[in-house]
C-alpha cells in the first residue's frame, strides 16, 4: 500500500510541475487557477511521500518519488509543452525507469 502512496505522490509531483508550467504561459485568472493547483498538487505529494516513509526507508521513498516525478514530467514536457523527445533523452527516461524498479526490489 505504501508503494502506491509513493507512486501517488510521484505523480502529484508531476502534477505540481505541469501547473507551474501551465501558470507561467497563462495571465490572470488562469493563472492563478493553475497556481492554486500546483498548491494543492504540492502539498497532496509532500504528504503522500510523508506517509509512504513512515514504513520505507526515507533514502528509497525520496528516490523513488523523484524518479517517479522527473520521469512523468519529463513526458508531459515532450507531449504537453512540445520539448525535444530525442534518443539520449528516452534513452536516460528509461534508465530511471529501471533504478525505480531496482530499489524497489532491493528495498525490504
Amino acid at each position: 500500500m505504501n508503494w502506491l502512496l509513493l507512486i501517488l505522490g510521484g505523480l502529484f509531483e508531476v502534477g505540481f510541475t505541469t501547473c507551474m508550467g501551465k501558470a507561467q504561459q497563462s495571465s490572470g485568472i488562469t493563472a492563478l487557477l493553475w497556481w492554486g493547483g500546483f498548491a494543492i498538487s504540492v502539498s497532496l505529494s509532500m504528504y503522500l511521500l510523508h506517509r509512504a516513509s513512515l514504513t520505507l526507508p526515507l533514502g528509497t521513498a525520496y528516490a523513488v518519488w523523484a524518479g517517479v516525478g522527473a520521469i512523468g514530467t519529463a513526458v508531459v514536457g515532450m507531449l504537453v509543452f512540445k520539448e525535444p523527445a530525442e534518443f539520449w533523452r528516452l534513452f536516460f527516461i528509461f534508465t530511471l525507469i529501471a533504478s525505480i524498479v531496482g530499489l524497489k526490489y532491493v528495498s525490504a
